[in-house]
């Protein structure tokens, strides 16, 4: 057996001498790192295939006409190096970035999916994609079966199916017990979204015929039930955009127009959460006014008080009454 082992990589060496050379050169070279004639055919001598400078320049021109960006940097340091990539190292650095910093992504999976982004580069480039990820303090999710629920969602959607699933909350040992019993959700699956560094389900509930939401990374045992997804007409009738505008940390509630006095400082504050579209009317030199739509909910509530006096509630004179409740309710504790 290992005889034909070795006769076989004898008669492919000129196939497998090409393939190293490729993977040698994605692997150990960049515009910093440049390496030369000689450097390949030791590599590919260290993997039992023979080789030679001439061999080796041939080698390197059917890779550039494969489309490998492969650039000769001349003088004493000069050599091949693999230029553009499908990954610039900008790039890489932000999906590492977005990967540590996401919060429905387990310490495990992060650090499985940035050695692999890692692997998109040079080993010297790699090198300072590690140096600079920090992910262990990070708050993150310890549902380690959130990739496979957003693969079962996907396919489900794709077959145009139901889901079914149990539904966790996080108890006081600080691991994700089941709502209901365990009790299994049956919904149709219509979107997944990206909010508030969380991922959410968007699905309809024929129960209550409404859209929900539901934090995918709280949900467990997620499968297909074979029955057809319901719902189309209410969703297409639902806009994620705007949903996502008017809610505070994916709290749904009353929807409601409501008009703010905002000090002029905080302009860039309500673009940032209500869209470019809304229209800020001047109140005298240092405020403006502006009237949105919003689901209240505490949560809105918390986040009009997280700003401070900058910014208060206008009308309805209802809306104002149960802001004030609120902030009674809260004081009550102090």
């Amino acid at each position: 057996m290992e005889k034909d082992h070795i006769r076989a990589k004898k008669s492919n060496g000129g196939k497998l001498a090409l393939l190293y050379t490729m993977k040698y050169l994605m692997e150990e070279t960049d515009e910093e790192h440049a390496v030369n004639a000689t450097q390949i055919a030791a590599y590919l001598r260290e993997h039992d295939l023979t080789a030679d400078r001439r061999t080796t320049y041939a080698n390197v021109e059917v890779l550039r006409e494969f489309g490998l960006d492969i650039i000769q940097k001349e003088g004493s340091t000069g050599g091949y190096f693999v230029g553009a990539r499908d990954f610039e190292l900008p790039e890489l650095k932000l999906l590492v970035d977005a990967v540590q910093s996401s919060k429905f992504i387990t310490v495990r999976k992060s650090e499985q999916l940035i050695r692999k982004l890692s692997q998109c580069t040079s080993r010297e480039q790699a090198r300072a994609l590690k140096r600079e990820v920090f992910i262990r303090n990070r708050v993150k999710t310890v549902n380690e079966s959130i990739f496979y629920n957003v693969d079962s969602i996907y396919e489900a959607m794709h077959q145009d199916e139901q889901i079914s699933f149990q539904y966790g909350v996080i108890g006081l040992d600080k691991k994700l017990k089941v709502k209901k019993g365990g009790a299994r959700y049956v919904v149709s699956p219509w979107a997944l979204t990206w909010d508030d560094e969380n991922y959410y389900l968007v699905a309809y509930d024929e129960a209550a015929d409404k859209i929900k939401h539901y934090r995918v990374d709280k949900m467990l045992k997620v499968r297909s039930t074979g029955e057809s997804r319901i719902g189309g007409e209410t969703y297409g009738n639902f806009d994620l955009a705007e949903f996502a505008r008017k809610t505070f940390g994916m709290y749904g509630g009353e929807d409601a127009s409501i008009t703010l006095r905002c000090q002029n400082a905080l302009a860039g504050v309500i673009v940032d959460r209500f869209g470019k579209n809304v229209i800020l009317s001047p109140d005298g030199e240092d405020h403006f006014q502006v009237t949105v739509t919003v689901s209240l909910s505490p949560q809105f509530f918390g986040w009009i008080t997280g700003i401070g006096t900058g910014m208060e509630i206008l009308s309805p004179a209802w809306i104002r009454k149960e802001y004030r409740d609120y902030l009674r309710e809260i004081m009550s504790k102090y």
